[in-house]
């Protein structure tokens, strides 16, 4: 059953059963209320005929029926016996003995007595006269309030079984409104697949369990897209950067083949595929680190943390374990609570490759790092003496795999900048290079203060 079926079934049920209490508690209080003014109308009937026999001493008994039957309205079956002390009926005839003498006695005894047999209703008084004491027994078949009952009963049955099909309708009605966003939601989720990851579903202002739904699966989505991402990136830079060297050592393999050659030319081939599969290992490290990095960045959390602590610990770092010097000065007294919202580990990995290649192209001369803060942002300028980037080449060190080291007779796999500008942009900061006059180059970072 769907869920707006359902839906539609437990209001419908509910709603029916709080109409049939209402409607039940209103047919037995009515049937009540009915019974007891008959029984008002009984205890009238008894002082009535109490005052007509009793007292109207001077009126003959025929005299006494006659007005009785012409002015007093008979009730359905009505019957009145009028009983002495002796239990005889006296004044009205009763030859068959209507009320046994116990129910006589125990009118007697109580003084008022009200019953009920079957249908008829019964009223008993007990009547002290200077003629004597009497009982006074009524009763009669209330068949009006039993034809009201039984009108009011049907009309109950219909007006239930109407209003039970109307708010049927209208629960449906109310279900269908109400499952209208997730519906809507339903098929839009539909539209979400591999081809399609950058796909998000559209969330409204309401603070409802739909729209959390909705939130929920857009997070879900970002993380299936950045993990579809690191997935492509990862094999498109393998197949790109592995191309190349798996190539070479092929056709040096395939050309040292062609012929015999003696051991030297052997010896040649086999280093130069040696620096081939060199190589390799180093592309390889290269896209694991990358790999790796995507599946942090992906997973941080950034908090706030103390800029300048940092700092130190970075210098102390290169200090006691490289023993390489590390400059750091601030061009401005710094905030009592310098505060960036970063995650640690993450930008001091930004900051160690930029330091690192600082030392690596400047032969481990000292490198500077200057600290400013403006209104907003901390400007972080480390600065090298090296010997500077090629001229157009500054926006191409931050790609994967472009290096220059092996001009300058280093090692490089062409990663370092690129994670720091990863790193950087998750961050919500930014990064610029620019060579000096006198050598070397300056990196500078912004990251905006909490």
């Amino acid at each position: 059953m769907k869920i707006k079926d359902r839906i539609a079934l437990y209001f419908t049920l509910i709603s029916t059963s709080m109409l049939f209490a209402v409607l039940c508690t209103v047919y037995f209080t009515f049937m009540k209320f009915l019974e007891a003014d008959f029984f008002e109308r009984l205890t009238d009937r008894t002082m009535v005929t109490a005052k007509l026999y009793l007292e109207a001493d001077e009126i003959s008994r025929d005299a006494l029926n006659t007005v009785r039957h012409k002015y007093l309205q008979k009730l359905n079956g009505e019957v009145i016996r009028i009983y002495d002390n002796e239990n005889r009926a006296t004044f009205i005839g009763d030859s068959a003995q209507y009320w046994t003498n116990s129910t006589i006695d125990e009118v007697r005894k109580k003084g008022r007595l009200k019953y009920t047999d079957g249908q008829r209703q019964v009223v008993g008084i007990y009547y002290k006269d200077n003629q004597g004491d009497f009982v006074i027994l009524v009763s009669a078949d209330d068949q009006g309030s039993h034809n009201r009952l039984a009108k009011l009963l049907k009309i109950m049955i219909f007006v239930f079984i109407l209003i039970s099909l109307i708010v049927l309708l209208l629960s449906r009605w109310v279900a269908q409104k109400m499952l209208k966003p997730l519906q809507k939601f339903m098929l839009e989720v539909k539209q979400a697949s591999s081809q399609n990851m950058e796909f998000r579903v559209e969330e409204n202002h309401n603070k409802d369990e739909i729209n959390l739904i909705a939130q929920s699966f857009n997070l879900l989505m970002e993380e299936l897209e950045q993990a579809f991402i690191l997935q492509k990136t990862f094999v498109s830079n393998a197949s790109h950067e592995l191309r190349t060297p798996v190539t070479r050592i092929m056709m040096t393999a395939e050309l040292a083949l062609s012929k015999e050659r003696d051991q030297p030319a052997y010896q040649k081939v086999i280093g130069s595929m040696l620096e081939d599969a060199e190589k390799m290992d180093h592309i390889i490290t290269g896209l694991v680190a990358l790999a790796k990095m995507d599946l942090e960045l992906i997973n941080s959390k950034l908090v706030p943390i103390r800029l300048d602590h940092l700092i130190l610990k970075i210098q102390s770092e290169w200090k006691s374990q490289k023993n390489l010097d590390l400059k750091v000065t601030y061009q401005n007294p710094v905030d009592p609570k310098p505060e960036i919202l970063a995650n640690a580990v993450l930008l001091q990995i930004a900051l160690d490759n930029i330091i690192s290649n600082a030392f690596k192209f400047s032969e481990n001369q000292q490198v500077n790092i200057n600290i400013k803060a403006s209104e907003n942002d901390f400007l972080i300028h480390i600065t090298d003496s090296g010997k500077g980037i090629p001229a157009g080449e500054e926006e191409n060190i931050f790609k994967p795999f472009y290096t220059h080291a092996a001009d300058f007779g280093l090692q490089g796999e062409g990663m370092g900048l690129y994670m720091v500008q990863k790193i950087i942009d998750l961050l919500k900061g930014k990064i610029a290079v620019n060579n000096l006059e006198q050598g070397g180059c300056t990196f500078t970072i912004i990251l905006t203060k909490i």
